[in-house]
């Protein structure tokens, strides 16, 4: 028995188109056009992965970010029916160092260059992508435009435009992101809970995992209120990954603070980390570059165990890492922390049924270290009734 694996070549591969990548502080490189040609802004951010470049461009978190990825051979898997994490790709931008001519996978069914193109997402290659990352570690992630094709001119006019950007900070995104309707994704087998996610941003694989573990899940636009989603009868309620600056999701933070109050069992992950946070009075600051790719180790503090973990942040909790907390809803003692900088990465409440963690126990792309703490939330629900 024998098959063949698809060779797709890239069409912009052996075009050379040159492209200008311009940060706010005036650094410039200089590089290759492929997707779609013109300009675009956004943060620039770098994502420390080898693989999965098809679920970061297409995970909602990266919208209104520039993706640089570290790793320097990017596109050689090419794109596929089967693993993007949303319907489209939401990153503004992509830049990689070197973008492989031929994408050869066995579900390959087309290029990454084409997918940029058919998305109208202005992508960079032939960047120094070790050197950018270096100098966003140095300074902080910091806003950036791409330019090509047309929008290709003086490198005066080109900074002005990156000024005039808007940034990160008080980017309040999620409404931008979220479902426009209510969906449902039913448990597989039989239905043992009834789960309510907050879409701030979600992707496919989180409800999919969730309904794997028995629960029949309500993904409900952000603009859901705590009587809408009462009023579905769940058994606990998710909030979700997404872009923005968690300062700005009042909402979300009310939406978190009656759950509490009414005992619901509570799971946030990511941006739903921040809005547990704020729920319990905690505030919440911006990085000075995030932490984004499928390789960040975190411990464990309940297990002390050291996880491998997929990260896509840019802000982070304000909590005490080494003392309990009194909140308005009890005593509160970061979860989990991440080993390479001591940022918070999770919280446990200790009075009523609600955690969170800040990095994506979904694991797409990524390791599967963390899909244990669905099981902690269908754990939680158990014990709410």
């Amino acid at each position: 028995m024998s098959f063949t694996i698809p060779m797709l070549e890239e069409a912009d591969a052996g075009v050379d188109d040159p492209a200008l990548l311009v940060l706010e502080d005036g650094t410039s490189m200089r590089g290759e056009a492929f997707g779609a040609r013109g300009s675009v802004f956004g943060e620039a951010v770098f994502a420390t992965g080898m693989t999965g470049y098809q679920e970061t461009l297409t995970d909602p978190s990266y919208h209104r970010q520039v993706v640089v990825m570290t790793a320097p051979h990017i596109g050689n898997t090419g794109m596929n029916a089967e693993d993007p994490e949303s319907a489209r790709i939401w990153a503004a931008g992509f830049v990689v160092r070197d973008l492989s001519p031929v994408a050869s996978n066995w579900r390959a069914t087309d290029t990454l260059a084409a997918q940029l193109s058919a998305a109208g997402v202005v992508g960079v290659r032939g960047v120094d992508t070790r050197a950018l990352t270096r100098h966003l570690r140095e300074r902080g992630v910091m806003r950036v435009g791409l330019f090509s094709g047309d929008a290709l001119t003086d490198a005066g006019s080109m900074l002005e435009q990156v000024k005039a950007s808007p940034g990160m900070l008080g980017a309040d995104l999620s409404a931008q992101v979220s479902t426009p309707e209510p969906y449902e994704v039913p448990a597989v087998g039989e239905s043992r809970f009834t789960v309510v996610a907050l879409d701030l941003g979600i992707k496919r694989m989180t409800p999919a995992l969730m309904a794997e573990r028995g629960m029949t899940v309500h993904v409900v636009p952000a603009h859901y209120t705590y009587e809408q989603i009462a009023a579905l009868n769940p058994d606990g309620l998710f909030f979700s990954n997404g872009p923005g600056d968690p300062a700005t999701a009042d909402h979300a933070v009310s939406v978190a603070r009656s759950a509490l109050g009414a005992g619901l069992p509570t799971f946030g992950i990511c941006f739903g980390n921040q809005i547990l946070g704020r729920a319990l009075g905690f505030g919440t600051y911006k990085l000075a570059y995030g932490h984004r790719g499928i390789n960040q180790p975190v411990q464990d503090r309940t297990t002390g165990k050291v996880e491998v973990t997929a990260h896509n942040h840019g802000f982070a909790v304000q909590a005490p890492l080494d003392e309990m907390t009194e909140t308005d809803f009890g005593r509160v003692q970061v979860s989990h922390v991440c080993l390479n900088d001591d940022v918070v990465e999770g919280l446990q409440c200790l009075d009523v049924p609600a955690f969170s963690v800040q990095y994506h126990p979904e694991a797409a792309a990524g390791p599967h270290d963390s899909a244990y703490l669905f099981d902690r939330f269908a754990d939680a629900m158990q014990g709410g009734r």
